[in-house]
């Protein structure tokens, strides 16, 4: 992954969260879950990196900027599509 530059973390609130999963759908629906709670720039995709196990992802959070009402424990994530497996 490309590193993390100062604009990413140029301020409090600002996050950036990087996945690793055993599949696609997996780290998609994490992304998603997270998406759906706060300001999020999303990744399409996942990538694999030669010789390590499962996929890998990378998304940006601004935690003030909340979309929507905070996950109830316990819900079931909505299915979500493998985009751009390699």
């Amino acid at each position: 992954m490309d590193p993390i530059t100062e604009v990413h973390v140029s301020k409090p609130a600002l996050v950036v969260v990087d996945v690793a999963a055993a599949d696609d759908d997996t780290a998609l629906a994490f992304q998603q879950l997270l998406a759906q709670r706060w300001a999020t720039a999303t990744a399409g995709r996942t990538m694999r990196d030669v010789g390590q196990p499962g996929v890998r992802l990378r998304c940006y959070l601004d935690l003030e900027q909340p979309v929507g009402p905070a996950t109830v424990p316990n819900t079931v994530l909505p299915e979500t599509g493998a985009a751009g497996a390699p």
